[in-house]
């Protein structure tokens, strides 16, 4: 595959750990920023809305609290009494208007300095209810902008929201999390202050068999932030642990446990082999592939997402989600009816194209060519990218007998069509793939056959438009393609028809039986 720094770079001897890999991971970094757009409104901070049912199941103190009025003055006054009733009423009406659908006064309380003192707060272990507000107020709090999340931070509540997931009342223990989920999810910096004060392993151990379905969402949702964001990631040495808590959550029917578990996944898969492997190592493979066959598109995107980066990896891991069946679920994707879907499954599979012989027989096998080339000719824009590095892989690493069936499944006019688009890039790699069927063609005496193909499939004339083109790479590779095959006299008919053998549907079949053996043409 051409190195997109270099596009006309040749495909290296150890392709798969080198130029392959780390062009993924470039076409990766794009991909990302616009899949967890959408998720980010949604999932990455949680404000925890009023619910008068659940307020009534939580206390009946809290039920029958007066809703008296304060004003953010008179609340700060409260809070800073020294009388509990007075402190709870008063944190009572924070949180209510801290919990409102509609502009709540987070920038308000912050500035009437309610931060510090709530943090102190914390520390009422003989009160219960106190705690429990207390934490919701921050939760509230640390669900706003970055900078009032980082507020919670400075003022030093995240070692003492950490003490209270310990709590012996599930409600404070679980409110933390909701607050420490938010901070986490912050970004980095946050993230690492909370990974630092060992907060993952007590995360953990509340994940058990007796735990309501609700609380584990919290805290699958909270682990998920913790694994999250690239610039820097998480040291892999706090994240590690959580490998075997995942794989077992995996075998949850609950939506948003196997979505956030996924979405885990898929940031930890988005990193170095020794990553992957970690994952691979925790024999979660089948169950994930499992996943893609999934109609929730909250459990699609981030399990597509995280077999895409796996087959990112080695030859080996690679094959690991070839023999799980990951192939069979990508071919139905590729005709999947959201865009984004299709664009990731055609991503997954360009990454299989740029690995092994083996691997790509097995994608032809598994019948993805015409679902890929259908793509390539309907598909929305982003998803024909992605196609066309499919094929151009796929005709850098196939056999001469493997870009006999690609050019037989119709890939050249819509392959050729992309010629026209504004990209310089899908330019440079429809060029490319180009260039090696011409190629492999010349190599068993065909390539006027193909040549002609390609003429009538429109490429020849839009080559001949790029030599105008301002991108110096397009104008020097369409350059060199009309030089190299199509600048010689024609030939007569009868010595094209000795060479080449046509099915009843006119397409191409390569007359490889008289040429050496096919193992002698891979590139």
């Amino acid at each position: 595959m051409p190195s997109r720094d270099n596009p006309s770079q040749g495909r290296m001897a150890n392709f798969k750990f080198n130029n392959k890999h780390e062009e993924a991971r470039r076409r990766r970094t794009t991909l990302s920023v616009e899949l967890r757009k959408a998720k980010k409104d949604d999932q990455l901070s949680k404000r925890r809305n009023l619910d008068p049912q659940q307020e009534l199941d939580l206390s009946d103190q809290a039920a029958s609290s007066p809703t008296s009025v304060l004003s953010t003055n008179e609340i700060v006054k409260h809070i800073n009494s020294s009388d509990e009733s007075s402190q709870l009423l008063a944190i009572q009406t924070c949180r209510k208007l801290l919990s409102r659908e509609k502009n709540p006064p987070i920038n308000d309380m912050i500035e009437g300095g309610i931060v510090p003192r709530c943090i102190q707060l914390l520390d009422s272990e003989h009160n219960i209810q106190l705690q429990f507000e207390v934490a919701w107020v921050l939760t509230n709090i640390a669900s706003g902008t970055s900078e009032q999340t980082q507020i919670v931070v400075k003022h030093g509540a995240v070692p003492k929201l950490i003490n209270l997931l310990k709590s012996v009342s599930p409600i404070v223990a679980e409110q933390a999390v909701w607050t420490l989920g938010n901070i986490a999810g912050d970004g980095p910096y946050a993230r690492d202050i909370v990974l630092a004060h060992d907060a993952l392993p007590i995360l953990l151990d509340l994940i058990k068999p007796d735990t309501p379905i609700s609380f584990v969402r919290n805290i699958v949702w909270t682990l998920s932030n913790l694994c999250r964001n690239k610039n820097p990631p998480p040291a892999f040495e706090y994240i590690k642990p959580a490998l075997p808590i995942f794989n077992r959550l995996l075998s949850y029917t609950d939506h948003d446990v196997l979505a956030d578990t996924c979405w885990a996944l898929s940031y930890i898969t988005d990193g170095s082999n020794d990553k992957i492997q970690a994952v691979l190592d925790t024999g979660i493979i089948p169950q994930l592939v499992q996943l893609l066959a999934c109609q929730e598109g909250t459990i699609l995107t981030p399990a597509l997402r995280t077999v895409g980066n796996i087959v990112t990896g080695d030859d080996a891991q690679t094959d690991a989600v070839i023999l799980a069946g990951g192939l069979t679920h990508l071919v139905t994707l590729l005709r999947y009816h959201r865009v984004n879907i299709v664009k990731e499954a055609a991503w997954a599979i360009s990454n299989v194209m740029a690995g092994n012989t083996s691997q790509i027989q097995s994608a032809i096998s598994a019948g993805l060519l015409p679902p890929l080339i259908e793509v390539l000719q309907f598909g929305d824009y982003k998803a024909q990218k992605e196609a066309a590095w499919a094929i151009t892989n796929m005709t850098t690493g196939g056999t001469i007998q493997h870009l006999t069936q690609l050019v037989g499944a119709g890939v050249l006019p819509p392959f050729c069509n992309l010629l026209e688009t504004k990209d310089w890039n899908v330019i440079i790699i429809v060029l490319d793939g180009l260039t090696n069927i011409l190629n492999a063609a010349e190599r068993i005496d065909q390539v006027e056959k193909v040549a002609i193909m390609i003429e009538e499939a429109g490429g020849l004339d839009k080559i001949e438009a790029l030599q105008h083109h301002q991108n110096e790479q397009v104008y020097q590779k369409s350059m060199a393609i009309l030089d190299a095959f199509f600048s010689q006299e024609d030939e007569e008919e009868a010595s094209l028809t000795s060479k080449v053998n046509e099915n009843a549907d006119g397409q191409i079949e390569f007359n490889v039986t008289e040429d050496p053996p096919i193992d002698k043409f891979n590139f």
